[in-house]
């Protein structure tokens, strides 16, 4: 790691649909995990294991500028180096293809001439673990237990103490190339690529695919770019979407709040089949679905909140204490231990996603349905118990008003899926159960002192969560008590003009307090503003939010006012996922807010049910 890491923001994603790196801004491969986002073969640069970086290309011996973006309409970074002897640019991009994956680099001249050097810096098991090398004809061959990782290179290389090393000349119209490809030590080394092929071939690929994007309105490029990094963030060979790429990345600077998302959560399932299917994806939209189907197979009350890239139910949470941690954040956790939490929203996630998939591609059949309905048989027994809530707290369970909310969503949806579908299901008595949970929520989950829902029964602290309760059909936004909750959370909440998760200086959570504002609950709001007749309030948040991204166009989980820096795990899926579903709102078209079904509504929500 340099003496001074990075910032969050100051890194791009490259990815082949499998796996993933990141690049800083001064052309530095600091986070790459192979052979999939999860897998325990990674370097790990970025927590804290090299000074230098795992993988640097740059001008050598002189003062240089760099500037940079991706390609357009592809996932192909150029980071361009200028200085007084002459301009190259680096091009980096991972090819997506059947075998293994590859990360390529090309370094073109554009100007003069310029001195460079390369290093590379292999160290598996994130950053344990000094592999074996050996020089091939043109690279090197790197071996560390069961993965291999080869070098090839259009220029020499040598070892120079526990790296690879080169240093070259590029003028102007000349190239240079180096592929890094991983493997299986145990087979036979993964063949060469063709670079310049591989090339064409990925932006062929990326193109195409932007290709089939629908939207049309004002804010193409932002939509555009998350769509992007949504597909990169997809295991092509399972469909499942993971949550970002890296792991302990902190949410607070120095603190502890690190956690492992690399993996594939439930609660995601809804949010990633709207803004896929809405923006045209419909491929990617049945594949994330037959994903979830997969993974929530087995015994109702055995289902997690989130699994592996291929449904992978063991995600043991340990600590990595050699590694120092990003800016010190300490602990670097792997794997997740909330996985073995006890979520209620999930159901309603799970339900509602099964519903828009049904109406908006017509897609899945009764004999699906009917595995769904033994869920439904398990929240019936359990809907009134605690649970650990939407954030995963490690502060003990309480009666969390979203985690209701949406075990109400999951038999509001099994009532509209049963009676779309023509089945025979028990539809009574899910009304019995939905309107049973709703009358609850308005009596015990709003405070008549605050005009708000509150996060927990008993409670009188906030919740972004709340936000969503108009946009899942549970009340009208017309509703008071909607819009006095949207007032409470802007008077509460806000933070810098952003929306904190909640209050974490006043709610004890299990950890010491203190985050940056969430991106994904402020597009939350956005939503909400236009939902009220606020659009000129939901505009001008929705474009201060872009102001957040990098130059590149991408958002971690979280933004520190203060410091005015992204924090928290980075690229994150659901703050993108966030972002094209305002952008959907904002132009009046069914984005996020197809989640809303006032018929639904209006069957629970009305005077009957306030708890007055």
């Amino acid at each position: 790691m340099r003496a001074m890491a990075s910032r969050i923001e100051d890194y791009a994603l490259i990815g082949d649909c499998e796996t993933a790196a990141l690049v800083d801004r001064h052309g530095s491969i600091d986070w790459l995990c192979w052979p999939d986002f999860s897998s325990p073969a990674c370097f790990a640069a970025m927590l804290g294991t090299e000074e230098n970086g795992l993988w640097r290309i740059c001008p050598e011996g002189q003062a240089w500028r760099a500037s940079r973006q991706y390609r357009e309409h592809t996932l192909i970074l150029e980071t361009t180096f200028e200085c007084d002897d002459g301009a190259v640019r680096l091009i980096d991009f991972m090819p997506v293809r059947d075998k293994n994956s590859d990360v390529v680099r090309i370094v073109e001249g554009i100007r003069g001439s310029v001195n460079l050097c390369m290093d590379l810096s292999l160290r598996f098991d994130y950053g344990r673990t000094v592999p074996w090398v050996t020089a091939i004809e043109d690279g090197i061959r790197a071996v560390a237990g069961p993965g291999v990782a080869v070098l090839h290179a259009s220029v020499p290389v040598h070892g120079e103490g526990l790296k690879t090393a080169a240093e070259f000349t590029v003028r102007k119209g000349q190239q240079v190339w180096f592929t890094l490809t991983y493997g299986d030590s145990f087979k036979p080394d993964p063949e060469p690529i063709d670079a310049k092929q591989a090339l064409e071939d990925t932006e062929e690929f990326w193109t195409k695919w932007v290709g089939k994007m629908n939207y049309d309105g004002g804010y193409r490029e932002a939509v555009e770019r998350s769509l992007i990094t949504l597909k990169a963030m997809t295991f092509r060979p399972s469909g499942g979407v993971v949550a970002a790429p890296t792991t302990s990345l902190p949410e607070q600077l120095g603190g502890s709040r690190n956690w492992d998302y690399r993996y594939c959560w439930l609660r995601d399932t809804t949010f990633t089949l709207l803004a896929m299917t809405t923006a045209g994806y419909f491929d990617e939209a049945c594949q994330w679905q037959d994903w979830l189907l997969r993974a929530i197979a087995g015994s109702p009350d055995q289902v997690q909140i989130m699994y592996g890239l291929k449904g992978e139910r063991s995600l043991t949470e340990w600590e990595a204490d050699w590694l120092e941690g990003y800016e010190k954040s300490k602990p670097v956790r792997i794997g997740n231990a909330a996985s073995t939490q006890v979520q209620l929203d999930i159901y309603g996630e799970m339900l509602d996603t099964f519903f828009h998939a049904l109406k908006g591609m017509g897609k899945h059949t009764v004999e699906d349905f009917r595995a769904l309905t033994l869920l439904l048989d398990h929240l019936e027994t359990i809907w009134k118990d605690p649970d650990e809530g939407i954030w995963e707290t490690r502060g003990g369970k309480k009666q969390f008003t979203y985690s209701k909310v949406m075990a109400w969503v999951a038999f509001d949806r099994a009532v509209l899926i049963a009676e779309r579908l023509g089945i025979d299901a028990p539809v009574e008595k899910w009304k019995e159960v939905r309107d049973a949970i709703h009358e609850q929520i308005c009596r015990a989950g709003f405070d008549k002192q605050k005009n708000s829902f509150v996060q927990d029964y008993g409670a009188d602290a906030l919740d972004a969560s709340l936000l969503l309760m108009p946009l899942v059909g549970f009340l009208p936004a017309t509703d008071e008590r909607i819009k006095g909750t949207i007032e409470a959370v802007e008077r509460e909440l806000m933070c810098g003009g952003f929306v904190m998760r909640y209050e974490t200086q006043r709610i004890e959570d299990g950890l010491p307090p203190g985050e940056g504002a969430f991106v994904a609950c402020s597009f939350w709001l956005v939503s909400c503003l236009k939902a009220i007749g606020r659009e000129d309030d939901a505009r001008m948040l929705f474009e201060r939010l872009l102001e957040l991204r990098n130059d590149l166009g991408l958002l971690s989980e979280e933004y520190d006012v203060e410091q005015k820096r992204q924090v928290g795990n980075f690229p994150q899926a659901f703050s993108h996922i966030a972002l094209v579903n305002a952008a959907f709102d904002l132009e009046g078209k069914d984005g996020a807010r197809q989640r809303a079904n006032p018929k639904a509504a209006g069957r629970s929500g009305g005077d009957s049910a306030h708890g007055d």
